[in-house]
C-alpha cells in the first residue's frame, strides 16, 4: 500500500512537473523523455521488494543439517543494498508483525560517533517471542539477538534517530530483538558485527541491514539474513546464519529446545 502511495505521489509529481514546463518552453519530446525517466526510477523499488521477499522465502525454507556449516552466502556474499541510498544517520525499525515477531527487516544507515564499547552495554529484560531459556551447565543456550548490534548503535534512540545525550542507545527496543541461539549471536553473528565495527572505526559510511527470518507462524526465527554496504563500496556481505545451537534442537513453533548429541555445529564463517 505504501508503495503504491508513493507510486502514484511520483507520477502526480512529474505530470505536474510537465504541466509547468508547458509554460517555460519545454518541447514535447523532452516531456516525454522525462515521463519515461520517471517510470525507470519507479521499476526498480518494485524489483527490489520482490526480490527481498522471495529470498526471505527461499532462507526460511531452507532446513539445517548438522556438520555442516551455519553460514551461507547470498548472492555470492554480495549485498543488494544501494550504497547511494545513505542519507542519515538513523536506524529503521520495522513494525512488530501481528504476532508481535521482529519479521521485518531493519536497515542501519550508520558512521562512526556510533561505536560502542562494552561500558555502555545495559541489562536485556525484553522476552521476545520464542522465548525458552535453558541451560547447558552453566551456560545460557538463548541470547536476546539484537538485529542492530548495540556496539554499532550508539547514541541511536527508539524512534531510531541519533541522541546524542543518548549514548547507550535503546538496547531493549522491542523492535531489534528475537530469540536467538548464543552460538548463532556469539560465534557468528559477532563476526560480522566486528566487520561493520571496524568499517565505521576506519571512517566509513556503512548501510547495514539484519532480518530475522521466520517460516510461517513459527515463533522463533530460523535464522538472520545480514547484509552491509560502505558508500565506498570496500565493505560488502550478504549472508545467512541458521540460528542453530550445538547439542540442542528446537521446536522453532514454540522455541522449546531438547538435547540432541548429535547436532554438531561447526565454529565456520565465510
Amino acid at each position: 500500500m505504501r508503495k503504491r502511495r508513493q507510486k502514484r505521489a511520483t507520477s502526480v509529481l512529474i505530470l505536474l512537473l510537465i504541466f509547468i514546463g508547458s509554460f517555460i518552453g519545454i518541447k514535447p519530446q523532452q516531456a516525454q523523455q522525462l515521463w519515461q525517466t520517471a517510470q525507470q526510477l519507479l521499476v526498480p523499488a518494485q524489483t527490489t521488494k520482490q526480490q527481498t521477499t522471495t529470498t526471505a522465502d527461499q532462507l526460511a525454507n531452507l532446513n539445517y543439517q548438522s556438520g555442516k556449516s551455519a553460514v551461507i552466502a547470498v548472492n555470492h556474499n554480495r549485498a543488494t543494498l544501494d550504497p547511494k541510498s545513505w542519507r542519515q544517520n538513523q536506524v529503521i525499525y520495522a513494525d512488530l508483525d501481528r504476532l508481535n515477531r521482529t519479521s521485518g527487516a531493519n536497515i542501519a544507515y550508520l558512521q562512526q560517533r556510533n561505536v560502542a564499547d562494552d561500558a555502555l552495554r545495559v541489562q536485556q529484560t525484553v522476552r521476545p517471542t520464542g522465548w525458552h531459556q535453558k541451560f547447558s551447565g552453566r551456560q545460557a543456550i538463548l541470547n536476546r539477538g539484537h538485529l542492530v548490534a548495540y556496539s554499532i548503535s550508539k547514541g541511536i534512540s527508539v524512534a531510531g534517530n541519533y541522541d546524542p545525550h543518548q549514548q547507550s542507545g535503546d538496547q531493549n527496543n522491542v523492535k531489534n530483538l528475537f530469540a536467538q541461539t548464543a552460538f548463532s549471536n556469539q560465534r557468528l553473528q559477532t563476526v560480522y558485527e566486528a566487520k561493520v565495527r571496524n568499517a565505521l572505526r576506519a571512517g566509513k559510511k556503512v548501510i547495514y541491514r539484519p532480518h530475522a527470518i521466520f517460516r510461517g507462524q513459527e515463533l522463533m526465527p530460523r535464522g538472520v539474513h545480514l547484509q552491509a554496504i560502505s558508500t565506498d563500496g570496500s565493505l560488502n556481505f550478504n549472508v545467512y546464519i541458521y540460528n542453530v545451537q550445538p547439542g540442542f534442537v528446537f521446536n522453532y513453533q514454540t522455541g522449546t529446545s531438547q538435547k540432541a548429541a548429535d547436532q554438531q555445529v561447526p565454529d565456520t564463517t565465510i
